[in-house]
């Protein structure tokens, strides 16, 4: 029998050590634990946490608990992008509000926008094409776009402990969606080479459509009318008109998830509430109370009696990205 150098047998334990933990980018800690714990007990009959396959269902908000939101949602930068593009074609915009204050960067008009002029830009720049038109936009942005701070891709600030929660999730037989607040038509061009969800798989925010025939045949046209806003109250509306059954596990970061995630966990046992708490601000960003973006007060203050975990960014993650130093 041959015997493997002691070098092999190092490497060899490495790989089993590796592959035995589900998710290697958390730091051991109760919130890991609290983790994998309820990931083996839904897939062991005959234990408490026992979930049926058909009730396995997790529901998993994006911005700021999938991918980065600071210095603003990575969408309203995208429409940014598309409005400086249509100015070229249309220059009266640069003349019209709100879009001028935008094109111009005059932050102290800026400051004064509220979700009707937001709601003005997204419309401007989200709506008139079809479905196929807009998602090749989308896929043309997300392929060539760099945040301005970070000079990263986009997609490249993702978080990297998430996904392998995502993973290890479906590893036991859930089925992972996304519910966000962000556009439906703006997350389904990429999410699946990114998080390995599928498009069928994605609820958020959406336009009305139209069905038209048009020169090109068949086509599904995107109006300037909002259909659903997928944040806050409108979460659980949403996951019940595209999922269909209460989910049991459901990960955010901010108070526009609290009623997705007590929707879920208010349902029979077991159950699993998750929020990501941004307090890295040198890997990634610190941010919480006080915030303009992804702003968490009622979640912290309400998380222990509810039951709910949360992450601790700086102290949870080994890593943020996947591509420290």
């Amino acid at each position: 029998m041959q015997i493997l150098p002691p070098i092999l047998l190092f490497v060899f334990a490495l790989t089993v050590a590796h592959a035995a933990d589900p998710l290697p980018s958390w730091n051991d800690g109760s919130t890991k634990e609290a983790l994998i714990g309820f990931i083996e007990d839904a897939q062991t009959e005959g234990s408490d946490g026992y979930i049926p396959p058909a009730e396995r269902i997790a529901v998993f908000d994006n911005d700021g608990t999938l991918w980065s939101e600071q210095p603003m949602y990575f969408q309203l930068l995208f429409a940014i992008d598309r409005l400086k593009a249509l100015a070229e074609e249309d220059p009266t915009l640069a003349a019209t509000e709100p879009f001028r204050a935008v094109l111009e960067a005059d932050r102290e008009t800026l400051r004064t926008y509220g979700m009707k002029e937001i709601g003005e830009i997204i419309m401007r720049t989200h709506a008139g094409l079809t479905e196929e038109q807009f998602a090749g936009v989308v896929r043309d942005w997300i392929e060539q776009a760099r945040h301005p701070q970070t000079g990263m891709r986009y997609t490249d600030m993702t978080f990297q402990p998430m996904k392998e929660l995502l993973e290890a999730l479906r590893n036991a037989g859930f089925k992972t969606y996304i519910v966000s607040g962000g556009g439906l038509s703006f997350m389904r061009p990429w999410v699946e080479d990114v998080y390995g969800i599928p498009p069928v798989q994605v609820v958020g925010s959406r336009v009305k459509v139209e069905y038209r025939v048009t020169e090109d045949g068949p086509a599904l046209v995107r109006l300037p009318e909002l259909d659903l806003v997928d944040d806050k109250v409108g979460k659980p509306v949403g996951i019940y008109q595209v999922i269909g059954r209460r989910p049991v596990f459901a990960a955010g970061n901010s108070d526009g998830d609290f009623q997705m995630l007590e929707y879920t966990t208010s349902g029979p046992e077991p159950r699993f509430g998750l929020l990501v708490h941004h307090t890295d601000g040198e890997r990634e960003y610190a941010y919480d109370r006080d915030s303009h973006i992804g702003r968490l007060e009622r979640g912290l203050d309400e998380a222990e009696d509810r039951g709910w975990q949360i992450v601790d960014m700086a102290r949870d993650w080994a890593t943020v990205y996947g591509n420290e130093n």
